[in-house]
């Protein structure tokens, strides 16, 4: 369930996805809320592009760190990639 970031206090938040486009986003957020895991978005900028670099916008999805795994199972059921340090 798609909470405010101040639904989750002081915690650390960690970082699960980085939805490069709408059509990630929106099926994620679904999938998310159906498994009963808060989460919160935040729209940032990462690089992109292998011969030429460039800033480009995506929406970062962060979970509590005990709930981690779930989320990234519930990317991977989506045939999505997890973010990894």
């Amino acid at each position: 369930m798609r909470q405010e970031p101040e639904f989750f206090g002081d915690a650390e938040l960690d970082l699960v996805f980085i939805a490069k486009k709408l059509r990630e986003s929106l099926p994620l957020e679904q999938a998310l809320t159906q498994a009963g895991i808060h989460f919160a978005i935040e729209l940032d900028t990462y690089s992109g592009g292998l011969l030429f670099r460039s800033e480009r916008t995506g929406v970062f999805f962060y979970v509590l760190p005990e709930k981690t795994e779930a989320a990234k199972s519930v990317i991977r059921g989506l045939h999505l990639k997890p973010f990894d340090l």
